[in-house]
């Protein structure tokens, strides 16, 4: 995302800004940028910036002073994080904490970006420590059984309206899913998260509880994998997170290598189409999960759509029609309804299944054609 000065921002602003939001290694966004003045009409100089932390969002305010640029921002953190003092922490590298603000320079693009890294890891070890300190031998017990895995990540909240709880955000597979994919398309490594929640202070309870499981991925990776799809093993009595994160892992890697098997299984597929119904005029490259032909029966011309599921072959394409020469009131070309009615079994070879479609489509064009021609769609 970039930033241009033309949209009230004073141009140093707007480079580091730029800067920020194209080399972060997670995905920021920008919630809202206003000016310092009361009638908001002067240069937009603060902003609010969400920030992924745990798998979900942490709001906090940066103010610029347009008219001192080489006066270092303020930060402003949320309400729940008044005890948060990142410069009077040890920093998590040893570094000196005040020194990315007390050299600051205003004309270098990076300070920004290398300002917002060292407050989110210091929030990190915040966070941390805040949970740590909680009293309850169930969760120390958790924690000193996780706390060696490489980039969890945990947060202690609370608040009148609701009980303690401490979230724990646990990454998974040590793969690298994006080097699976051939052609891959994604800019950041593609990870998957179990989110694990536990209830704070339950002394009366004979047993403690399940904590509430939940897979988390970016919604890029459900072109390939859709986590909705997978049923989280159960949680016995007497488990602790350690125990059950192995048999997790193996599952969702095999998972995972399936999902990458399957598109080289979609790609055959789409090429025994073309057999019969001619080269795609347009494909899905990578995951190959969508592909459409031009077809026609006597003079009527129309689009065949595929659309592939990730469960492919398991689960069948859905196939919709659209027509070239007929359209609805608001001139969008008519289309049929979803089909799937369509003799399919995941057992067959992709020239088979290609074959079977293909005399399937010879039959339904011709009431495709004939629906249009009545305006019955």
């Amino acid at each position: 995302m970039a930033v241009s000065p033309a949209d009230n921002v004073p141009p140093f602003i707007a480079a580091q800004l730029t800067h920020l939001l194209s080399h972060f290694r997670f995905t920021l966004k920008v919630e809202q940028m206003w000016s310092g003045d009361k009638y908001n009409s002067g240069p937009f100089d603060r902003f609010t910036l969400l920030i992924p932390f745990c798998l979900d969002f942490i709001k906090w305010d940066f103010i610029y002073n347009a008219e001192c640029p080489t006066v270092a921002p303020d930060v402003v953190f949320g309400p729940e994080d008044e005890n948060f003092h990142p410069f009077h922490m040890p920093s998590s590298d040893g570094t000196q904490a005040a020194s990315c603000l007390s050299d600051w320079n205003y004309r270098d693009p990076t300070r920004l970006l290398s300002l917002v890294q060292f407050l989110r890891d210091q929030y990190v070890l915040y966070q941390r420590k805040r949970v740590g300190e909680v009293d309850d031998d169930r969760l120390k017990f958790e924690i000193s059984t996780i706390l060696s895995r490489e980039g969890i990540e945990m947060h202690m909240s609370s608040g009148a309206e609701k009980p303690e709880e401490v979230k724990f955000a646990v990454p998974l597979l040590d793969m690298n899913i994006n080097k699976m994919v051939p052609s891959c398309p994604w800019r950041y490594p593609q990870k998957i998260h179990l989110q694990v929640v536990y209830p704070v202070g339950r002394k009366y309870m004979s047993a403690p509880s399940a904590p509430r499981l939940k897979l988390v991925s970016s919604s890029e990776l459900k072109a390939l994998f859709s986590i909705d799809d997978v049923k989280l093993p159960p949680w016995l009595d007497g488990m602790c997170l350690a125990e059950y994160l192995p048999n997790l892992e193996e599952y969702l890697e095999k998972q995972v290598s399936e999902a990458v098997l399957s598109i080289d299984l979609r790609r055959q597929f789409i090429e025994a189409l073309a057999i019969q119904l001619g080269r795609p005029v347009e494909a899905d490259p990578v995951f190959c999960r969508k592909a459409t032909f031009l077809s026609a029966t006597g003079v009527f011309t129309f689009l065949v759509h595929f659309l592939i599921p990730t469960q492919f072959p398991k689960q069948q394409p859905t196939i919709m029609l659209q027509s070239s020469q007929h359209f609805n009131s608001q001139m969008a070309p008519l289309k049929s309804r979803p089909l799937v009615d369509y003799p399919w079994s995941p057992r067959w070879e992709p020239l088979l299944m290609a074959d079977r479609i293909y005399e399937f489509l010879a039959d339904e064009a011709l009431n495709f054609k004939r629906q249009c021609s009545e305006g019955t769609l």
